[in-house]
Formats: C-alpha cells, structure tokens, sequence
C-alpha cells in the first residue's frame, strides 16, 4: 500500500498543475490578443486603402484632386440641404467633410504646394496654403456651432462659395499650368507621393 502523500507535497502538486494551466490560459490569451491585434490591424489598413481608392483609381495627382473636390463639395451641398430638426445628421455630415478634407489639406500641404514651389510658384502656393487656412477655420465654427441655429445654413452656404471660388483657382488656374510644366515621369512621382501622404490619414 501506498502511503498518503504528505498535506505538504499534495499542495506543491495542485500548485504544479494549476501553474501549467495557467502558462497554457496565458499562453491561449496571449495567442488570441495577436490575432486580434492582426485582423485589427488588417482591418484597418483594408479601411484606409477603400478611402484612398478613389484616388489612386484617377490614376493621375491633378484627377485625383479633382474628385476630392467634387465629393468635398457634395457633401457640403448635403450639409446645406440638411434642416435645423437633423442636428444629428449634420453633426454625421460635418464630421464626413472635415475628415474628407483633412485628408486633402494634408496631401496638398504636404506634396502638392511644396512641388509648386519647388516648380518657382511660390506666391501661389503660399496663397493656396493661406486659403486652407480658412477653410480649417469654418469647420472650427461650424463644429461649435449649435446645429440647429438659424446661422448654421448660412455659415455653411458662405464656406460652400469661398471653397468653390478656392477650387476654382486651383482647377482652372494653377494646378493646370505645373501639370503641364511637368514632365510624364515628375507627373507620375507626384502621383504617387499625394497617393502615399492621402493613405496615411485616409
């Protein structure tokens, strides 16, 4: 007959087994955390590639400016058709559009104005900088702005004309005129560098 295991042994035993359990429940976590954090991650880098899309699509930095423009705009349109009784759904609206054009602000702070530059259009990319500028201030106003205020449409149908007029310059103007200074392969590097800088906030 075996004799009984000695209190004192039993309790080292029982405290082995849970101590594996243990490494084997942490171990599990540990496993299941990675995993999240890399579908998380994968996730969110298909999120950002379906928002920059449309732009690379356009194939070319000046088409791909020019539908951010245009989905810029149609939000704003929908801001203003929007009524002082959907305070919500121009809260949703507003935060579209700053995000839409954060993002377009800092591709074209960050590639677009320096190549103007570069290209010895200083003057007008300064001025274009300095429009932005103002554009960042509207989203500012119309962010602490009580939605349902009778200035509300108003504030967004003044920064729906100066933006457009902002645009315009931009389309008609300036943007034509190093598109066209530029050689294919220039074109092409700042393509992809207003590709590359738009993923990073998409």
């Amino acid at each position: 007959m075996t004799p009984a295991k000695k209190p004192a042994a039993r309790k080292a035993t029982t405290a082995r087994k849970a101590a594996a359990k243990s490494k084997v429940g942490t171990g599990t976590v540990l496993g299941v955390a990675a995993a999240g954090l890399a579908v998380g991650i994968a996730a969110n880098l298909g999120r950002k590639a379906a928002v920059q899309a449309p732009s690379v699509m356009a194939g070319d930095w000046l088409e791909a400016l020019k539908g951010e423009h245009k989905a810029a705009l149609a939000l704003l349109d929908k801001l203003a058709k929007s009524t002082p009784e959907q305070p919500a759904k121009r809260t949703l609206l507003l935060t579209q559009l700053k995000h839409a054009l954060g993002k377009h602000a800092f591709t074209e702070e960050n590639v677009i104005y320096p190549a103007l530059r570069e290209w010895g259009d200083k003057a007008d990319a300064d001025a274009l900088n300095h429009e932005q500028g103002y554009q960042k201030q509207y989203l500012y106003e119309l962010d602490n702005m009580d939605k349902a205020a009778p200035e509300f449409a108003q504030k967004v149908a003044d920064f729906r004309a100066d933006l457009n007029a902002h645009i315009r310059e931009e389309e008609d103007k300036i943007f034509p005129k190093i598109h066209a200074g530029l050689d294919e392969a220039k074109n092409k590097a700042l393509t992809a560098a207003a590709n590359r800088e738009g993923f990073k906030l998409a």
